[in-house]
């Protein structure tokens, strides 16, 4: 087992990619290779970020973690982009977003915990 796969904030990060996932799918197919697919990447790269710091020491994770962050602020940019375009609700919309504002929540501690 890899040290990543042992992290919560690693768990939380793929429900959410997964989330994010199958919600995009539901997109018209005009947007397969645009607005789909980069909510699809941006979710994915939250987890794909804790799992790559988890192989450097402390400061680096640290890097990867703000970059976790990053990208999910991404998907959250998207989710209220795709709620404009009227590709989702706006229920849909906040579900998603309070699960976004709890990741971000538990990776900020995670990172001030690696102290």
């Amino acid at each position: 087992m890899f040290r990543f796969e042992n992290l919560e904030i690693w768990e939380i990060a793929i429900s959410y990619a997964k989330d994010c996932y199958f919600l995009a799918n539901s997109f018209p197919a005009k947007e397969k290779y645009a607005l789909s697919d980069q909510l699809r990447r941006a979710a994915v790269s939250i987890s794909n970020n804790i799992a790559e710091g988890s192989a450097f020491g402390t400061q680096k994770f640290k890097c990867f973690l703000d970059i976790s962050i990053g990208s999910t602020l991404e998907t959250v940019n998207i989710l209220a982009f795709a709620e404009e375009l009227r590709y989702i609700v706006r229920e849909k919309k906040n579900e998603l977003y309070e699960e976004a504002e709890k990741l971000i929540r538990k990776i900020r501690s995670f990172k001030s915990r690696l102290e």
